[in-house]
């Protein structure tokens, strides 16, 4: 397996010169002092551009909050990507819960969406989560593999070549509840969770081709609880929000890794 890899998901926050100053504190970090980890910045699309120009030659990589399932059209407000490669990401987050109750999206525009970021050489890092009612139901391992079978691309490690996707899809598990709120999930949570995506994605992939899939967990992640998480067995890194609007706490987090 793998660095660890340590994802900000800056959401709709940031104008060019806030996001600009915390791309440039965050790379000039890492080119001096880089944690033992891979990190990952995900800026609103009209940061790309700027926050890559302050990334550039930094081990501090960029990515995107959405795609498009075509590659480019009469898809007014989308972005394709395509265009997002060309704007120097390596990874896309695609099905975050925040796109799926905010837009509707389903498990197969999330699927069609981790298949046309693969196409275009960019690692789709596809989100899945259950929601407290649906946890309380008893039915958060069910969620976990409807979404899980029903967005992941249909073949394994995607991509060609050399390149990031050349790697495979990242899973990331937020469960619903958890995110922006506060509340964790526990560690024994994190890790049932974990381990259940692990097993589908072996029976899915393929032993090894499961196994080399990076499973991140996102939920309220902050300094303080980071350690313990990233030490739980199948954690493979962390999709942070809030926190990585702030470089201190960032850098604090991917400080954490094991």
């Amino acid at each position: 397996m793998p660095h660890k890899l340590i994802a900000g998901n800056w959401k709709m926050n940031g104008l060019k010169g806030a996001g600009r100053e915390l791309a440039r504190d965050l790379a000039a970090r890492a080119r001096s002092a880089a944690p033992d980890c891979d990190l990952l910045v995900c800026p609103p699309a009209q940061l790309l551009i700027p926050v890559g120009e302050a990334l550039a030659d930094s081990p501090v990589q960029l990515g995107a909050q959405d795609c498009h399932a075509e590659a480019s059209g009469a898809h007014t407000g989308d972005i394709g990507a395509p265009m997002l490669a060309d704007a120097g990401c390596s990874h896309v987050i695609v099905g975050h819960s925040e796109r799926r109750s905010d837009h509707g999206e389903s498990d197969a525009q999330v699927r069609a969406k981790a298949a046309a970021a693969a196409a275009a050489g960019l690692v789709p890092i596809v989100c899945l989560g259950e929601t407290e009612a649906e946890r309380a139901a008893g039915r958060a391992l069910a969620v976990i593999e409807s979404q899980l079978r029903g967005s992941l691309p249909e073949r394994g490690p995607v991509g060609g070549g050399t390149g990031p996707a050349a790697a495979g899809p990242v899973v990331a598990y937020e469960p619903v509840w958890a995110i922006g709120t506060g509340k964790t999930a526990t560690a024994g949570d994190i890790a049932e969770a974990h381990g259940h995506i692990r097993g589908l994605l072996r029976e899915i992939l393929g032993r090894s081709a499961g196994d080399s899939v990076r499973i991140l967990y996102g939920g309220s992640v902050k300094p303080d609880n980071a350690a313990e998480i990233l030490a739980v067995e199948d954690v493979d890194g962390a999709l942070v929000g809030g926190a990585s609007l702030k470089a201190d706490d960032f850098w604090a987090i991917g400080a954490s890794c094991p």
